[in-house]
C-alpha cells in the first residue's frame, strides 16, 4: 500500500469514530485575574486546576480544555467574555464568576445560548428568584444565607444591638437584608458605601463608635476587607466592639490582617477543618501544591469541577444530551468538599453553615477555627418566587 493511500485511509478512520471520542469538554472560566481582587481569582484557578489533575484532566472519558477570561471586575467585560466564549469557544458549561453584578450582566447570554453557567461564587437574590433558569446552577449559595446564618449565630450568642457597614451594590445589599432577615436585635445603624472604589472608612467608623453598639456586622471581599479589618483595629474599637463578618475574612487575605482580624467572627458554608473524607483530601491536597490553606474560594471551584464531571459522566461522554447533565446536576450526587449538599427547585444548594472564628496558633499563623452550626439545611429566602418545574 502506498504512502497516500495510507493517509488516506488513517484520514478515513478518524472520520469514522463516533463524534464524542473527537470531543472534548470545553469550559470557559469567568473570573478576575487583574487588578486589587486578582488573588481571589487565581485562588479559585489554583482550586480548578487541582481538581482537574485529580480527574486526569478528562471527564466521561473526554480531554477537558479550560479558557479562562479576565471579567476585570468590570460588568460590561463580564458580558463581553462571556459572549466571546459562548459564541467563540463554544463551549459547554460556563464556571467562574466572584461578583454579583458581573454574573448578573452575563446571565441572560448564556441562558438565551443555552450553555450551563455554574457560579462559582456570586449568588444575587435575582436568580434565585424569579430570574432562575434551568441553564443555571450555584455550586455556592444565595447571597442572603451566609449573612441570615450570621443573623442566627448573633442571635444564638443573646447580641442585642448591630451595626451594619456594606457596599452599596448587589451583594453588599442582598448579605445586609439576609442578617436583617434573621436576627432579632436591634439594628442601631447602618452605612452603605461606594463599591468598589472606597478604601477609607473613617466616617463610617466614627458613626459607628457613636451609635455604641455591642457588635459590628460588615461584607467587605478582597482588598477592600483588609483595609476595613485593620482601620478597625487602630480606630480602638475591636475592644470594643465585636466585630461579625461575611465574605470578608478567609485564608487569602488574613496573612496580611494578621492581628486586627483575630477574636472576629464569620459564617460560611465552608470551613477548612470540616470532618470528611473529600475535604480532608482537597484541603492536605492543596496545602502540598500550594503551601497555603485554601479559602472558600478554593473550595467553591474545587466543588464545581466534582459537579461538572458528574454531568458529563451520566451523559455518557455524549455532550449534546443536556437533559441528562441536568438531571446529573440536580441530584447533586458527587463528591463534594461540604460532604453533602442538595439543590433546590432553584438550583442553589440547600446547605449548612457554620461559625468560625479568626484564631493565631502557636506558631504563630493565623486561620479559621470552625465553632458550630450556625444554621442547618439553610434554604434560601427566594426559592419560592422561582417557577422552574423539575
Amino acid at each position: 500500500m502506498s504512502g497516500k493511500t495510507l493517509l488516506i485511509a488513517a484520514a478515513l478512520a478518524v472520520l469514522a469514530l463516533p463524534v464524542q471520542a473527537q470531543q472534548k469538554v470545553k469550559i470557559g472560566y469567568v473570573n478576575t485575574f487583574s487588578g486589587p481582587n486578582a488573588v481571589i481569582g487565581n485562588e479559585q484557578r489554583d482550586a480548578f486546576e487541582l481538581a482537574l489533575d485529580q480527574l486526569g484532566r478528562k471527564m466521561g472519558g473526554l480531554e477537558v480544555e479550560v479558557t479562562y477570561a479576565d471579567d476585570q471586575q468590570k460588568p460590561d467585560v463580564g458580558k463581553q467574555v462571556t459572549e466571546k466564549l459562548i459564541q467563540s469557544n463554544a463551549v459547554h458549561f460556563l464556571t467562574g464568576y466572584i461578583w454579583s453584578n458581573v454574573l448578573l450582566a452575563s446571565v441572560k447570554t448564556a441562558v438565551d445560548a443555552e450553555t450551563f453557567l455554574i457560579s462559582g461564587n456570586a449568588g444575587p437574590s435575582q436568580i434565585a428568584g424569579e430570574q432562575c433558569s434551568p441553564w443555571f446552577f450555584s455550586i455556592s449559595w444565595q447571597g442572603d444565607q451566609t449573612s441570615m446564618a450570621l443573623g442566627e449565630a448573633l442571635n444564638q450568642r443573646a447580641v442585642k444591638k448591630l451595626f451594619i457597614i456594606a457596599p452599596n451594590y448587589a451583594a453588599g445589599k442582598d448579605v445586609a437584608e439576609g442578617v436583617k432577615r434573621t436576627y432579632k436585635g436591634e439594628v442601631v445603624g447602618q452605612e452603605m458605601t461606594r463599591w468598589p472604589e472606597q478604601l477609607d472608612f473613617a466616617v463610617e467608623l466614627s458613626k459607628l463608635r457613636s451609635a455604641n453598639s455591642e457588635a459590628a456586622f460588615v461584607f467587605y471581599p478582597g482588598a477592600a476587607g483588609r483595609q476595613f479589618f485593620q482601620q478597625y483595629a487602630q480606630s480602638g474599637l475591636k475592644e470594643k466592639t465585636t466585630l461579625y463578618s461575611v465574605f470578608s475574612v478567609d485564608s487569602l487575605n488574613l496573612p496580611q490582617i494578621g492581628d486586627s482580624a483575630v477574636g472576629s467572627l464569620s459564617t460560611q458554608s465552608w470551613v477548612a477543618d470540616l470532618d470528611n473524607p473529600v475535604n480532608k483530601k482537597f484541603v492536605a491536597d492543596f496545602r502540598a501544591k500550594h503551601q497555603r490553606t485554601p479559602s472558600f474560594y478554593a473550595a467553591q471551584a474545587y466543588d464545581s469541577v466534582m459537579m461538572i464531571n458528574a454531568a458529563v459522566a451520566a451523559a455518557g461522554g455524549n455532550l449534546a444530551n443536556k437533559e441528562a447533565m441536568r438531571q446529573a446536576m440536580r441530584k447533586a450526587d458527587f463528591p463534594n468538599t461540604r460532604g453533602k449538599i442538595r439543590f433546590g427547585n432553584n438550583h442553589f444548594p440547600i446547605q449548612n453553615f457554620y461559625l468560625q472564628e479568626v484564631v493565631k496558633d502557636a506558631r504563630g499563623e493565623y486561620g479559621l477555627k470552625g465553632l458550630s452550626v450556625a444554621l442547618k439545611d439553610s434554604q434560601d429566602p427566594y426559592h419560592d418566587k422561582c417557577t422552574m418545574k423539575w
